[in-house]
């Protein structure tokens, strides 16, 4: 027992000490959220082209684990021109990084504690599988189909739901 809080304090002190300080209270919802931050306009524009915004402006609550800016600059114009031009595979990518539930930073820490393996899965609203696991000191994002990505900020609130960013963009 004293075991598994020790290492629950470990990994909320050591894995997630790259986040910023406490985010603000939500002022709308996650399509709103990320149209409103300078890190997501790249995602906030997919989501609309592939035709996602009326979805994730409903209820929810869902949690986005969102590729920031700087990870799309990192997809190739050419890949990103035939996503543009196909939105339901637009919407299958991005429908990726999204989970039904709001997982909010401290959610993940104690599901990644109570895991003997230190690793706990979630299902996107495609019902794909991620793994989210500790690596080298940082929460590392897969899906089935071996692309990763590290979890690099925590719990941007929204009124229905919580966005986390990503250093990447995972795709099929």
């Amino acid at each position: 027992m004293i075991t598994a809080l020790l290492a629950i304090s470990l990994l909320s002190n050591k894995v997630f000490a790259q986040t910023a300080p406490a985010a603000p209270a939500a002022t709308g919802d996650v399509v709103a959220t990320l149209t409103s931050s300078d890190d997501y306009t790249a995602l906030s524009i997919a989501v609309r082209a592939a035709g996602l915004n009326t979805a994730l402006e409903g209820a929810g609550p869902f949690t986005i684990f969102a590729p920031t800016n700087i990870a799309f600059g990192k997809v190739s114009s050419t890949k990103l021109d035939s996503l543009m031009k196909d939105p339901a595979k637009f919407a299958s990518v991005l429908k990726f990084h999204v989970v039904s539930g709001k997982y909010t930073k401290a959610d993940l820490i104690k599901a990644l504690g109570a895991s003997k393996d230190r690793k706990t899965t979630l299902k996107t609203l495609d019902g794909e599988t991620l793994t989210l696991a500790v690596v080298n000191g940082k929460l590392q994002l897969s899906d089935e189909h071996g692309n990763s990505a590290l979890v690099n900020h925590f719990d941007l609130p929204a009124t229905n739901g919580v966005i986390h960013g990503l250093d990447g963009v995972l795709a099929k």
